[in-house]
This record gives structure tokens, C-alpha cells and sequence, in this order.
């Protein structure tokens, strides 16, 4: 199997799993990645999800070995897998190594990456003439901004650890070797947290990129109305009784 799902409560794992290449992928990886993440929407329990790779690497890419074996389809799902798909629950990349070419558009594709400090950010597919059909052009200005974003595009320069934290494309960056353990503590404080909420305001963030100013402004207003209803009364209530004073998050460790 070249891509492995575990479970840790309401955290999924979705590991790939071809260390001679790398953890590039494949059309068939691309399908298991895209048929993880549809079960994981469709799984009520499955809260949050990290994205990861095994043996030391994140991703190198699409794997240059399967170029010419299936025909691209544009309209059709992305090339690397999931790309192409707005999931309703938060995905954490867990970055050990390199994430480049189309592995640096499935962390992009994810929340959050968590990076380990020897991980390598890149458009590595610049030298070979591979174009970004995987989301690269559009999220990663989103993420980095318009001028970082083409320094990255442009030169396919490596971008390391601690400069991809600075410019935001790394979120956490922690030790060799943590990269998950510490994805995995992230996803359970987001699991802990009322679902309905957490899951509005983060569609809110996606869905703003559709609108004008006003128009993301009133989507968001609507989309409150469900949380508002559902949880925000007894979560008040949770507070006046004297829970998370001093913002205090201790509830929410997900331990």
C-alpha cells in the first residue's frame, strides 16, 4: 500500500508510503489520497486529519517515472490527489524532509505545517519545466504573499525551515523527528474545541476568497447563525461559571 491511515481518537493519519521514491506520487497514490480524505468527510468521528510521509520524507512530488502513463485532465481531481478538494474538517501537514514540486502543494493544500527544522520547502519542478497544476500558483501567494511567492516560483530556490516560518509558510517548526508527534498534539487541541464553531470560521476564512469585501463580511455573518444557536449559550456559560479565565486553554489540551 502506498498510502497508510491510522487512527489516534478523533485524529486521522494519512501517511505516504513509497520511501524508494521518495513518497512521490503516482496516479494510484493519487487515488488513495483522494478516497482517504472523501472517507475521512464522511466519517462523523474523525475530527481532524494530519498529512504526512514516512521514512524521514514529506513528498518529492509528482513521481517523474509515471509522467505520460495517464492523461491529464484539467477539469478532473489534481494530479497529487486531494488538491482539488475543500474538506469541511482542518488537514495538518506534518513536514519531515522535503515538500517539494507537488509535495510543497499538498502542504500548501493543508491548515497548517508543522516542519521539522532540517524540512526543505521548494518548487523543485521549476528545472525540469513542470508546471504548478495543484494549487502552487494560487495558495502559496495566499499563504506567503505575491512577492515571496514568485521568489519561490520563479528561482525554485529551497526554502528551509526557519525562513519558511518567517514568511508563513511554516506554521511550527520543532525538532528532527517531531514533526508528527507534535501534528498530533496540534490536532487534538483543535479536535477538543466545539466542532460547529471551529468549523464555521474556518469555512468562513476559505469561502471569503469567493467575495468581495461585503459580500465575505455577510457570508460570514450567516454562517454564524448555526454556532451562535447550537453552542455559543453554553460555552458563555461554561465561562461565567468560571471556566478559561485568564485565557486559560486547559480544557482544550486534547489530551
Amino acid at each position: 500500500m502506498s498510502v497508510i491511515i491510522t487512527r489516534d481518537g478523533p485524529v486521522t493519519i494519512v501517511t505516504i508510503d513509497r520511501p524508494a521514491r521518495r513518497n512521490a506520487v503516482d496516479p494510484d497514490t493519487a487515488a488513495a489520497l483522494r478516497d482517504a480524505f472523501a472517507a475521512l468527510a464522511d466519517d462523523k468521528d474523525a475530527r481532524v486529519a494530519i498529512l504526512t510521509g514516512g521514512d524521514g520524507h514529506f513528498c518529492a512530488g509528482f513521481d517523474l517515472n509515471a509522467v505520460g502513463t495517464s492523461r491529464y485532465d484539467p477539469d478532473g481531481p489534481g494530479p497529487m490527489g486531494p488538491t482539488r478538494m475543500l474538506l469541511d474538517k482542518p488537514v495538518i501537514a506534518a513536514v519531515e524532509g522535503h515538500a517539494v514540486a507537488g509535495g510543497l502543494e499538498l502542504a500548501l493544500w493543508c491548515d497548517l505545517r508543522v516542519a521539522a527544522a532540517s524540512a526543505v520547502f521548494g518548487v523543485y519542478c521549476r528545472r525540469w519545466g513542470v508546471p504548478l497544476i495543484d494549487g502552487g500558483t494560487v495558495r502559496l501567494p495566499r499563504i506567503v504573499g505575491q512577492g515571496r511567492a514568485l521568489d519561490m516560483i520563479l528561482t525554485g530556490r529551497p526554502v528551509e525551515a526557519q525562513e519558511a516560518q518567517r514568511i508563513g509558510l511554516a506554521d511550527r517548526v520543532v525538532a528532527d523527528g517531531e514533526a508528527l508527534s507534535a501534528a498530533i498534539a496540534l490536532a487534538r487541541q483543535i479536535a477538543a474545541f466545539p466542532q460547529l464553531c471551529m468549523t464555521s470560521d474556518r469555512m468562513s476564512a476559505y469561502r471569503q476568497w469567493d467575495f468581495d469585501l461585503a459580500d465575505a463580511l455577510t457570508h460570514e455573518a450567516h454562517a454564524g447563525v448555526a454556532p451562535l444557536r447550537e453552542g455559543a449559550t453554553a460555552g458563555a456559560k461554561r465561562f461565567t461559571e468560571g471556566e478559561g479565565r485568564s485565557g486559560s486553554f486547559a480544557a482544550f489540551k486534547g489530551e
